[in-house]
């Protein structure tokens, strides 16, 4: 059995890659935080298309729960080990630099970088022994070309993408490939409150994207065929920023 985890897999671009990835023959762990039903969800809609998958709730950015849920995993499947990561948990909190409170900028660190750094490192030992892995970071737009009102998670972001490409070349004589896939506006929860018409006009493609459309590409740097691609981002954003 391949064993691929996604964190924050519960809804949107995480759910999408949790079914895409099923689709692939892996068995996903879908981990979540808190919304235990959405990430029933996304179990049901997988097994419903013949594939398997797992719930593994912990929150990112606890280390402790980090080790404690995967520490638990490990013991129950011994001889097994997780060959795919897609560092997808994120969140956002949005508002000018000026009036942002200390809360607002630990937490979206805490989840959207440090999360990578709990979980990546945790599972990265066996992908070195076993010498082979696909760690697939989600980054951002925000993370390339900056967003007013979000100097919190373009932080976080920018340094999801400068972290992957150091990692990449730590372990890549091992196999282990690390990449970005760096969405625009695609159409989720975290862009609900987001107006699509004031911004489609800015989008060469002249729309929002869709989840699936950036599962595609997790799809691909997952596989076989991507095992000469490290280190480098991928934009799924319709042309928005090159």
């Amino acid at each position: 059995m391949k064993y691929a985890l996604v964190t924050g897999g519960s809804r949107g671009i995480g759910r999408a890659v949790c079914i895409a990835l099923a689709k692939e023959g892996y068995c996903v762990l879908v981990n979540y935080a808190k919304n235990s039903k959405a990430a029933e969800e996304t179990v049901r809609l997988i097994e419903a298309e013949k594939g398997t998958a797992t719930l593994l709730p912990f929150n990112v950015g606890d280390k402790n729960e980090v080790d404690a849920a995967l520490d638990v995993w490990e013991h129950a499947h011994p001889g097994e080990y997780i060959s795919v990561l897609v560092n997808n948990a994120g969140i956002r909190e949005d508002n000018l630099m000026i009036f942002m409170q200390d809360d607002a900028w630990n937490q979206v660190l805490e989840t959207n970088l440090y999360g990578f750094f709990y979980v990546t490192r945790r599972v990265l030992k066996n992908m070195l022994v076993k010498r082979y892995g696909r760690i697939i970071n989600i980054a951002s737009l925000s993370g390339l070309a900056g967003m007013p009102g979000q100097t919190n998670y373009a932080a976080s972001k920018a340094g999801l993408i400068g972290a992957s490409k150091s990692l990449a070349l730590e372990v890549a004589p091992r196999k282990v490939t690390v990449n970005c896939i760096a969405p625009g506006f695609i159409e989720t929860d975290m862009t609900e409150d987001i107006d699509p018409e004031e911004h489609k006009k800015r989008i060469p493609a002249g729309r929002f994207g869709k989840p699936h459309e950036v599962a595609a590409a997790v799809r691909f740097l997952a596989g076989e065929e991507a095992a000469y691609i490290t280190g480098q981002v991928l934009s799924v954003n319709g042309g928005l920023h090159t």
